[in-house]
């Protein structure tokens, strides 16, 4: 596919591996350096996530009207300074909470804006062809770094303590911004909205009904608002119920926590597999009943983790419905990526998968912290079974007819 993708698939491996590497390295370094309560902890990962996503919603519209590489080359450094604030703070003895919020939030509203520049920058340097093979190679680096990650992550705050996987993270998104800068050629140029193959006029101001222009033109697509909210559901359902899982098997059940990390790091597998396998299959069965059957498929799952019991077999249970799970997701978002791309116009790409991103963002916050309220009144395990019951209704929202 070319030298110039070849960096692009290597900044995104570096900076997906950093982020999988420091995974909840917030709570973390909240908890074991600063003797954090789990209110505080609570605190810090809603605060980060919703002011980070109400940060970010001007930046779609930003991001639109600017040439997209050097816009993630900047989000790239600019979350690297972030982090790199942490351990030098820590290493001075002055490090607190407000600081790890206004990182958290800074990170946030970042990669938003990254993600963003990089759907519109992907669509202008893969010709259309290869955006599912593109897409594809993205998804089983993504679950090769949820693999590898968390477990290495671990392991290296047991040896050299708390913030050493946010300076690993920081310098992940270093080698990535130097991974962009190295793709060379012309930047995608900015011009007038609504030019063929063009991203809107450089640098002009943003307008009041540009931060709305991303919901307004996909809740009016008949092909991608169906996707809109079917992703947005199912994703915030099987993030809100993550924590009651933890809770229940580390607390109720009494598996260990390398068990815990077990049943979550080895069906990941399922995750490449999955990704490996969405093009052949598109190829086969056409891209429509692919995202239908993949998207039906991964909503099926969840409900079987409310049957876990203590000991191996219920371990065992926990590993086959996450890769089951995983497996079909592997499938799906390569395909879902790929389908939403080409359904928008190169000068609506970034506003509107910021406006996704805020939407999903905001809907996980909201989720789990009903879902913890659920919890508190029934138990985890009713509350895992309703999100479960509520997972299989997904379906419906996704498109009958191919677009």
């Amino acid at each position: 596919m070319g030298r110039r993708f070849g960096w692009l698939w290597a900044a995104y491996g570096v900076s997906a591996f950093g982020t999988w590497f420091a995974f909840d390295a917030f709570a973390l370094i909240a908890i074991l350096a600063l003797d954090a309560g789990p209110a505080q902890v609570s605190l810090l990962a809603a605060t980060g996530l919703a002011v980070g996503t109400a940060a970010a919603i001007p930046l779609g519209p930003w991001v639109e009207f600017r040439p997209k590489r050097p816009v993630m080359i900047a989000m790239d450094l600019v979350r690297c300074a972030a982090l790199l604030s942490i351990p030098a703070a820590y290493a001075l003895g002055v490090l607190g909470l407000v600081q790890l919020v206004v990182v958290s939030v800074v990170v946030s509203a970042a990669g938003i804006a990254f993600n963003a520049a990089a759907g519109a920058y992907l669509k202008s340097l893969v010709p259309a062809e290869d955006l599912l093979r593109a897409n594809g190679r993205f998804e089983s680096t993504t679950w090769t770094a949820t693999v590898l990650g968390p477990p290495l992550g671990t392991a290296a705050i047991g040896l050299f303590g708390p913030v050493v996987t946010l300076a690993a993270d920081a310098v992940s998104h270093l080698l990535s911004a130097a991974g962009l800068r190295a793709i060379g050629g012309d930047a995608d140029r900015p011009g007038e909205p609504g030019e063929p193959g063009k991203h809107g006029k450089p640098g002009r101001r943003i307008r009041r009904g540009d931060l709305l222009e991303g919901w307004r033109y996909v809740l009016a697509h008949p092909a991608l608002r169906p996707l809109f909210f079917n992703t947005v559901l199912v994703n915030g359902l099987i993030m809100a119920t993550s924590p009651l899982l933890a809770v229940l098997m580390l607390g109720e059940l009494g598996f260990a926590p390398w068990q815990y990390g077990l049943a979550f790091g080895l069906p990941c597998l399922g995750g490449i597999l999955g990704a490996r396998l969405a093009r052949p299959l598109v190829a086969r069965y056409g891209r429509h009943r692919v995202l239908r059957t993949a998207g039906t498929l991964r909503a099926c799952w969840p409900l079987g983790l409310v049957l876990v019991r203590p000991g191996a077999e219920g371990l065992a249970l926990v590993v086959a419905v996450e890769f089951a799970l995983i497996t079909c997701m592997g499938v799906f978002n390569p395909v879902f990526a790929t389908h939403r791309l080409e359904h928008l116009p190169a000068d609506r790409i970034a506003r509107t998968l910021a406006a996704w991103s805020v939407t999903g963002k905001t809907a996980v916050a909201a989720l789990t912290a009903l879902w913890g309220l659920l919890a508190g009144l029934t138990g985890p395990r009713a509350a895992i079974g309703a999100a479960g019951l509520l997972m299989l209704l997904t379906p419906l929202l996704l498109p009958r007819r191919e677009a």
